[in-house]
């Protein structure tokens, strides 16, 4: 699947965060409906996903309060390829719903799983949204 991901412009790439990785004490995003906004306070790792995706061209950093939003939000931004963080729980959820659209899924689990403060690897992260084809 990662040489499939690889050959899907960044452009064309969506970053979805669950909502539990923001801090609950500090936490500035705002409230979009279905997802947050990341306001880039740098109260949590949030930010630092947010940079680097608009460092590397991602269409857009989703900060989703559930998994059933994932589907509808698939659909309507034609979405080609995903970088999705979750627990194991909702990142199985989540593979079944972009598997049934054939949507192009890179997941990352949770390190710290509850759904509040959660934490991630935001380096395994990093090396995920990076793969491309290097077109010379």
């Amino acid at each position: 699947m990662a040489n499939k991901f690889k050959n899907v412009p960044c452009q064309e790439r969506v970053v979805l965060l669950p909502h539990c990785m923001r801090n609950s004490k500090q936490c500035k995003a705002s409230d979009e409906g279905t997802f947050y906004s990341c306001a880039k306070c740098g109260c949590c790792k949030i930010a630092q996903i947010q940079k680097l995706a608009e460092e590397l061209g991602y269409k857009k950093v989703y900060i989703m309060k559930g998994g059933k939003a994932i589907y509808n939000l698939l659909v309507e931004q034609q979405i080609k390829a995903v970088v999705a963080v979750a627990c194991h729980f909702e990142g199985v959820q989540g593979i079944k719903i972009t598997d049934s659209l054939k949507v192009i899924t890179q997941f990352v689990p949770l390190l710290k799983d509850g759904c509040c403060d959660t934490d991630v690897d935001v380096n395994k992260v990093e090396e995920i949204m990076k793969l491309k084809n290097i077109v010379e």
